[in-house]
């Protein structure tokens, strides 16, 4: 089996979002993360599941981080194959996304413009619109406004709003991304930190929250059986849960 094998004949699948989790954890800990991958591509698929825009992930694995074969990026709402550093979206599992988004960017912009505690983010997505949220200012009829036009509202951190498709969300996408290339759930894990994971932590998915997460998370996911509350934060708590769940060798020492 090659580094191009497809994702189902891969024996692990690591789908991770990345600020907090693939990429929190001490140097030490995300050498071990990344070196293990590396070292297995063979064996190992990556997806990056993250609210980040393709061109911070080319931006980020430019400057070291191990490259994914795809991301399910934007909340969600880009899901891409990640191809010779080409981000190259995949449009039979975008173009539902496409239809249930329609033309609302400029809607909701108009809508929330000056809406207390909100700030619009300058980078203007294809299939959802963000906003830097104060949390001391925050208004949150705006949650009930964005239903009100057919979409969702998601709050994470504290301190991050963002309007997307009714329905699509990390989790979801996920899921369909799954299917859709064949894969056997039982050998993905689904790794996250905070509210906008909680989608993807939900699924049913094998699924850890790492180390640090976010409390509002840890107290949503409390009681699922398949998701791992880690010790080790970020990159240790992936390798954690890997070895927890027995989902693919790890090298001696790999968690120390």
């Amino acid at each position: 089996m090659t580094k191009d094998a497809p994702l189902a004949q891969k024996d692990f699948v690591l789908a991770t979002d990345l600020d907090g989790t693939f990429l929190g954890g001490s140097d030490a800990d995300r050498r071990r993360l990344y070196d293990w991958i590396e070292d297995n591509r063979a064996t190992i698929g990556l997806v990056f599941v993250t609210g980040r825009d393709p061109a911070f992930i080319a931006e980020l694995c430019d400057g070291g981080v191990p490259w994914p074969e795809y991301a399910i990026g934007d909340v969600g709402t880009t899901i891409a194959r990640i191809d010779g550093g080409r981000v190259e979206p995949i449009p039979e599992l975008e173009d539902e996304i496409a239809r249930a988004w329609g033309d609302a960017g400029a809607r909701v912009r108009a809508a929330l413009d000056g809406h207390p505690g909100l700030t619009l983010q300058p980078t203007e997505f294809r299939y959802r619109v963000s906003f830097d949220l104060d949390p001391h200012a925050f208004d949150d009829s705006a949650v009930d406004m964005v239903r009100e036009m057919g979409l969702d509202a998601l709050i994470s951190d504290n301190r991050f709003f963002d309007v997307l498709p009714r329905g699509v969300s990390k989790g979801p996408s996920l899921r369909r991304f799954v299917a859709h290339h064949g894969i056997s759930e039982d050998r993905v894990l689904a790794a996250g930190d905070t509210l906008n994971d909680l989608s993807m932590l939900e699924a049913g998915l094998p699924a850890v929250a790492v180390g640090g997460s976010e409390q509002a998370l840890l107290d949503r996911v409390s009681g699922l059986a398949h998701v791992h509350v880690a010790s080790g934060i970020g990159a240790a708590g992936i390798l954690e849960a890997v070895a927890k769940r027995n989902m693919h060798p790890l090298p001696e020492g790999a968690q120390e």
